[in-house]
């Protein structure tokens, strides 16, 4: 069973072999975001700017399903570990539902008062009707992409990484095939601009959420998605926002730095604001590889603390931790040479955004093998279920860690400043990420000590 292979198969091979379909998938979509601003970037720099602000619209879906997906795959995980299928069903389910009815939500509001969200997001004048154009038909699969991320993270959980890796995937190939067919216009489809765009991604998103359900319509999963698995307690809800909390709230927090800085540099010129923008698309890359990564190492981790395999916990974490730091060093040295070039790609005739995107890149290049560790250290505190711990370091990176350099460094350094605040965030995360490291391997130990020691296992 798919189960077992998280249990019994050697370290070395079971967490590759989850992660790799993941970070394959985490690689494609993140060609979504890319592809939109790649062609969107031909139309001037307002249009690209405009694609920086509603990346910030992404984030807040994400932050819809986030929290239940992330706390769901952990609560599943552990529970498949101890052999309790039919509350795992209850997990899915529940977190399924939940996802859909707050995407909703978000759907209806933000189509409702779609100007004053772009506004509120940072769209500038010169984009600002560009903005709205992008948030139309994004905003209307919502609901399918809040319950897409539940869906992704329970078919991991249960050893289903390859089924993930297709959901996901496919719609980011499909993305890059409609983004110029909507946006420049081929036969009798007329040409959108920066709503095809839009256009090109929501129909990607409900795709990729029909192959993500399709599995469970037809009994091919582990786990049962049903209306009738429904159970909206706090008995379960209180794992899943416990351990999905520090995910949703990464996600808030990456909504409201993305408002400051789009309002920040903003202020400054469209140029800034798009150069910002390109090199978060273009760092994306490296950090869905290293998202991966940590997310194929979390259901192996979970698995096994929720089986009493301590041991193999221990194991998972120190292969894991020397993967990610190692193959971050290299990602950051190519993409640390390639970066201008790469950024030229979306400097349409505009030498200030590619000055700027290249030097974005090269500094988060510097710290990108710490931000590397930080996270397997965070995806191990979510995946043993340690909900407050997780929430400390997934709080950190552009939370405690980011907003008070934020002003400061802007105020000082101008856009230097700007363009340089989430590298010297991601080395202050060390301060945080080294005493927790310390702390879960210590309880680590002390599990194995007490199994150990057990009447049970003498």
């Amino acid at each position: 069973m798919r189960e077992n292979k998280l249990l019994t198969a050697p370290i070395s091979r079971i967490v590759p072999e989850m992660a790799v379909p993941t970070i394959i998938a985490f690689l494609i979509n993140s060609i979504y975001s890319l592809a939109d601003t790649f062609f969107v970037s031909g139309l001037g720099t307002e249009a690209t700017a405009a694609v920086s602000v509603n990346a910030t619209l992404d984030q807040i879906i994400m932050m819809a399903g986030s929290m239940l997906a992330v706390g769901a795959n952990s609560f599943v995980a552990r529970l498949l570990g101890a052999g309790d299928k039919k509350k795992a069903d209850k997990v899915l389910s529940t977190a399924f539902f939940l996802a859909f009815g707050l995407g909703l939500l978000l759907a209806v509001f933000g189509t409702i008062f779609i100007g004053p969200m772009v506004d509120l997001l940072g769209a500038t004048e010169t984009c600002r009707d560009h903005s709205i154009d992008y948030a139309t038909y994004v905003l209307l699969a919502a609901p399918f992409m809040a319950s897409s991320f539940v869906m992704n993270q329970c078919l991991r959980a249960e050893g289903s990484a390859m089924l993930s890796m297709f959901g996901m995937g496919f719609g980011g190939i499909l993305n890059c095939v409609l983004d110029p067919i909507f946006i420049r216009g081929w036969g009798p489809i007329p040409a959108m601009g920066v709503a095809g765009a839009s256009l090109a991604t929501a129909i990607s998103k409900l795709v990729s959420f029909g192959i993500l359900v399709y599995p469970y319509i037809v009994r091919r999963s582990v786990l049962r998605l049903s209306a009738r698995c429904f159970f909206p307690k706090w008995e379960i809800l209180g794992q899943i926002i416990s351990v999905g909390m520090p995910s949703m709230l990464r996600s808030l927090l990456a909504v409201v730095t993305g408002i400051l800085l789009n309002r920040i540099a903003g202020e400054i010129s469209d140029s800034v604001m798009a150069g910002i923008g390109v090199a978060t698309k273009i760092m994306m890359f490296p950090f869905s590889i290293i998202l991966g990564f940590g997310s194929g190492f979390q259901p192996v981790a979970g698995f096994n603390w929720g089986a009493k395999r301590y041991d193999r916990v221990r194991e998972c974490y120190r292969f894991s931790a020397k993967v990610a730091f190692l193959g971050a060093a290299l990602m950051a040295l190519v993409l640390g040479v390639l970066a201008q070039p790469i950024t030229g790609l979306f400097a349409k005739n505009d030498p200030e955004l590619l000055r700027l995107g290249t030097l974005c890149i090269q500094l988060q290049c510097v710290a990108l093998p710490i931000h590397a560790w930080v996270a397997v250290v965070n995806m191990l505190c979510a995946g043993l279920g340690y909900g407050g711990l997780a929430f400390l370091l997934a709080t950190s990176r552009q939370g405690s860690c980011f907003l008070p350099i934020l002003y400061p460094m802007a105020y000082l350094m101008d856009e230097m400043g700007i363009i340089s605040v989430q590298a010297v965030a991601d080395v202050l995360t060390l301060a945080l990420a080294i005493p927790v490291c310390i702390v879960v391997l210590k309880r680590i130990n002390t599990a194995q000590q007490m199994l150990h020691d057990s009447p049970q296992t003498k």
